[in-house]
């Protein structure tokens, strides 16, 4: 197929073995880095029992400072069949995982359908992207999604296109949150545990108050039943260790500047992520833990 699954619309010619040009490098069949409990989402996405998260290889923004850099730039993963991955999402299920958490699966969209197909979770299913989505696509994986978590990385156009290369990711990700808001508007957490709705993250960069800002009041204004969750864990990784000025981690002044911001607004559903958690040991193992039996 001629793909142009994300908004990068490259055009590439992908078979389940090949991918000639494209932007995120994968074929059709899925690469997986990592299917295993993970307990360090939001506490309504992981819960006691951990969330059943499934690290998807390869990204099509591929940011400069992506902290899964060794499967989102690097490749790391081993292809399965659409049967396996749909037994992947069986076996995580029956280790009492909250949720299915498809990390990244933007460009994999289609093969994930097929194994929906094959085995339906009967647990809530979370789409982890980007934002940097397109439309058309979701709504061919929207009737299998329960619960949308999706970044909000930039208000600045300057600032996607610095770190992203995608000068449109504000408009897209507004398009695409917008979307994923008609579906899911009104969240659903029970006992604690989230089984419907939408959670918009953003992560906060160095010399980013003025983007985190305008990032929460966007979805102030237009997502109100949302779940906001400012992020504070980065850590300078890949080309980012060599890119002033976001070499450093976020200063104390910059994260309490944003929090300070938060907390003067009428919006109860917000997470705030402490500064402590920029720190590598919270990156996963990409170590191939539940891809086969």
């Amino acid at each position: 197929m001629k793909c142009n699954l994300c908004p990068r619309k490259c055009n590439a010619q992908r078979t389940e073995q090949i991918n000639e040009n494209g932007v995120c490098r994968m074929p059709l069949l899925p690469r997986v880095a990592r299917a295993a409990l993970h307990f360090w989402e939001e506490p309504c996405i992981s819960g006691a029992n951990g969330s059943g998260t499934v690290f998807f290889t390869g990204c099509p923004l591929g940011c400069v400072y992506c902290q899964n850099e060794e499967i989102s730039h690097e490749g790391k993963g081993e292809t399965v069949s659409y049967r396996r991955l749909a037994e992947i999402f069986r076996e995580l299920e029956k280790q009492g995982a909250h949720n299915i958490n498809l990390v990244t699966p933007t460009h994999y969209i289609p093969a994930i359908i097929k194994a929906f197909e094959i085995y339906r979770p009967k647990i809530p299913v979370v789409y982890n992207g980007s934002g940097y989505e397109s439309v058309e696509s979701l709504k061919m994986i929207e009737p299998y999604i329960d619960i949308w978590l999706m970044d909000f990385k930039y208000y600045s156009e300057e600032r996607a296109f610095r770190y992203s290369g995608a000068k449109d990711y504000p408009s897209v990700t507004k398009e695409a949150i917008s979307f994923a808001y008609s579906k899911k508007e009104i969240p659903s957490i029970k006992d604690g545990i989230m089984t419907s709705g939408v959670i918009i993250r953003h992560l906060l960069l160095p010399q980013g108050t003025k983007d985190a800002m305008a990032v929460f009041d966007w979805v102030k204004e237009n997502t109100p039943h949302a779940i906001f969750s400012m992020m504070s864990q980065y850590v300078p990784c890949g080309k980012a260790t060599d890119m002033p000025p976001i070499v450093r981690r976020v200063t104390k002044r910059e994260y309490e500047k944003v929090l300070s911001y938060l907390a003067q607004c009428d919006f109860e559903r917000v997470y705030i992520q402490e500064r402590e958690s920029a720190d590598t040991a919270f990156v996963p193992p990409f170590d191939l833990s539940g891809v086969q039996k």
